[in-house]
């Protein structure tokens, strides 16, 4: 893992660094941290370091965390992101830049611990993936990054959350069962399976993701579909407490 910590706080940065210092010699974990006083250096270094979990205080001075949140999010949208408030009132704000969770200040060593309990956990489980055989080559590709799969024609096209696809020959049955069996993947029409988590827009007209593609949804599966999706953003929210 390799997180950012951003807070204007002195204080409160200084605890928080040191807590992450302490699980991570704690758990012998692999872990790089970084620590910023406010949002605009972070971001001057947020694309080119490609951090994996951003910490970040909410309000603050000049960039809020919600904003950085947002342009982090027109560039990398694998990361994680947790959000340090001393009001839960901003819950509704950080599901729009597909925030984790939320931490209520004052911070607790307990919480961060569990935080980075479950976002190691995460990582090994996300390191799951499909082998491919494409025309040009055998690809292996992670669940976590793929966004959703099409089918036209007997082939199949694999879109990645990094905008590559890649083609194989066959039906989308050939791979439903191994989709299927991971909870985050859901049939929404016949000829598309989805990695609901990479869904940014849910409705009766369709789903859009996080990079911008608008995939249609069947009328007669909206309903079950909708029901699956909430359970699917509560428990994944719940695992990062």
């Amino acid at each position: 893992m390799y997180i950012a910590i951003c807070d204007d706080n002195r204080d409160e940065l200084e605890l928080l660094a040191s807590l992450v210092n302490k699980w991570q010699e704690e758990r012998q974990s692999a872990l790089r941290l970084k620590s910023y006083k406010n949002a605009m250096e972070l971001l001057e270094d947020a694309r080119s370091e490609r951090f994996t979990h951003y910490i970040l205080d909410i309000m603050m001075p000049g960039i809020t965390g919600i904003s950085a949140a947002e342009e982090i999010r027109s560039f990398d949208t694998a990361a994680e992101i947790v959000f340090l408030t001393a009001s839960p009132a901003f819950a509704y704000e950080s599901y729009h830049v597909k925030a984790l969770d939320y931490i209520l200040k004052p911070i607790r060593e307990d919480e961060i611990f569990a935080l980075l309990d479950d976002a190691e956990s995460r990582e090994r489980s996300q390191k799951k993936g499909i082998t491919l055989k494409t025309n040009s080559s055998i690809v292996r590709l992670l669940f976590s990054q793929l966004e959703y799969v099409e089918v036209n024609q007997k082939h199949l096209y694999f879109n990645m959350s990094d905008g590559q696809v890649y083609e194989v020959f066959g039906a989308l049955s050939d791979y439903e069962e191994i989709l299927l069996s991971q909870p985050e993947f859901m049939q929404v029409h016949r000829s598309h399976i989805v990695n609901m988590l990479h869904v940014s827009d849910f409705s009766r007209s369709g789903l859009k993701t996080f990079t911008g593609s608008e995939i249609p949804i069947s009328r007669l599966r909206y309903s079950e579909l909708q029901k699956k999706y909430m359970e699917l953003l509560f428990n994944h929210n719940d695992g990062g407490k």
